[in-house]
């Protein structure tokens, strides 16, 4: 195991000792005293556990092809930027455009997530992308999405708080949106339709949630104390006729 304290370290330097550090062959690292380094695990393909204590920069993960990072607390913008495999575990908050274009990989977030959340988000083959949000999200969530699976709990939510913000899933043309509890159909962007759940989908989601409830020590029992609904596009092709002859 590997200790480095990031206090007043560039990010590029820290990025280069952390690289390093994996291609040697270590398989744990811990960084304390992170605040704002960006790019950490970017671009990284090694099977490593990276610990962060403190609040990554943006771009966290992005392009990331294997190590699994845990967050020991909020993490900023851009996290799993174009991520091809691996997992990311954050014990806090986070901000806006995670998973952008994700590709594969996996990314738990136990509290709330910013804006335009899974956008673009797409699927290839035997590579599925799973983004799950504890709390609610902002605004254009699954924007664009192509593929994969986003899905939302509202865990502490106040009473009369909305599990997602206006533009849900606009321009949504694949995948699958799960939200737990009601869904406020004039927050919906005109691609997607309402679902309930069948047999397929509990066999999907019992799984994810008890990967989530494992990370964050929260009683399965609590999130499936209410019903789930899907969100799926009603068209693959949802802008074809704006482009068509």
């Amino acid at each position: 195991m590997l200790r480095l304290d990031a206090a007043g370290v560039h990010y590029r330097e820290l990025n280069r000792m952390i690289k390093a550090a994996a291609r040697d062959g270590e398989t744990e690292i811990i960084l304390d005293n992170i605040n704002g380094q960006r790019y950490i695990g970017t671009g990284m393909e090694e099977d490593v556990l990276i610990r962060i204590n403190g609040v990554p920069g943006n771009d966290l993960a992005a392009f990331m092809s294997g190590p699994t990072i845990h967050v020991y607390g909020n993490a900023q913008d851009g996290v799993a930027n174009t991520m091809n495999a691996g997992t990311v575990v954050i014990g806090g908050n986070a901000g806006d455009v995670l998973g952008y274009g994700m590709r594969g990989g996996k990314v738990f977030v136990r509290g709330k997530v910013g804006y335009r959340v899974g956008i673009h988000m797409k699927q290839y083959q035997n590579l599925v992308p799973l983004l799950v949000v504890g709390g609610t999200a902002g605004k254009f969530f699954g924007e664009y999405m192509a593929g994969g699976i986003l899905v939302v709990l509202g865990l502490g939510r106040k009473p009369g708080e909305p599990i997602t913000d206006d533009y849900l899933a606009t321009g949504m043309h694949g995948g699958v949106i799960y939200l737990r509890g009601e869904v406020d159909e004039h927050r919906l962007g005109a691609e997607p339709r309402v679902f309930e759940l069948d047999d397929q989908d509990h066999a999907l989601l019992d799984p994810i949630i008890k990967e989530y409830c494992r990370y964050f020590d929260t009683d399965p029992a609590r999130v499936k104390d209410r019903p789930f609904v899907k969100l799926m596009p009603y068209s693959h092709r949802p802008y074809g006729r704006l482009y068509a002859f």
